[in-house]
């Protein structure tokens, strides 16, 4: 499978997934060595779990991404899911009180949201091209790769 092989849009959208989960990861890396193990002790025990489990799926989201493996998207709108859902519910009391401040910031939740809400609705058909390009004879896929070998062994 080859980058070069994926449509101009795909190589869009992957870039931004490879910048969002790297980020992602960088961001937990911080959280984690400036905190250490208890960085997330005002979190429930599940979002704290998830948080630190999401500096290894975040890096390993962007990794599949890069190597063009379909199934990088997938796990990155898994990633996003369980983010969102653990984000907006350990916000939830904020946010009923003053949703303007978590909102209306430049890193935060919305960016954050919008991020996720891109992964969500770019994954299948992302995933779809990933696949598309691995296989041999399809439109997509690298020089080379058209015809099957057939010869006998």
């Amino acid at each position: 499978m080859r980058r070069g092989a994926q449509p101009r849009w795909a190589r869009w959208v992957a870039v931004v997934y490879v910048v969002g989960f790297a980020e992602g990861a960088a961001s937990h890396a911080c959280f984690v060595a400036v905190g250490g193990v208890h960085a997330y002790r005002h979190w429930p025990m599940v979002s704290q779990l998830l948080f630190h489990a999401l500096l290894v799926l975040d890096a390993l989201a962007a990794v599949w991404t890069v190597r063009v493996r379909p199934a990088g998207p997938v796990l990155g709108a898994a990633v996003m899911v369980a983010d969102l859902t653990a984000n907006w519910w350990g916000n939830r009391v904020g946010l009923a009180r003053h949703p303007l401040d978590y909102l209306l910031q430049p890193i935060g939740l919305l960016p954050f949201t919008l991020f996720g809400l891109f992964v969500l609705a770019t994954a299948a058909p992302l995933h779809r091209s990933f696949r598309r390009a691995g296989r041999p004879g399809s439109r997509t896929s690298p020089p080379g790769e058209q015809f099957e070998d057939v010869t006998p062994r």
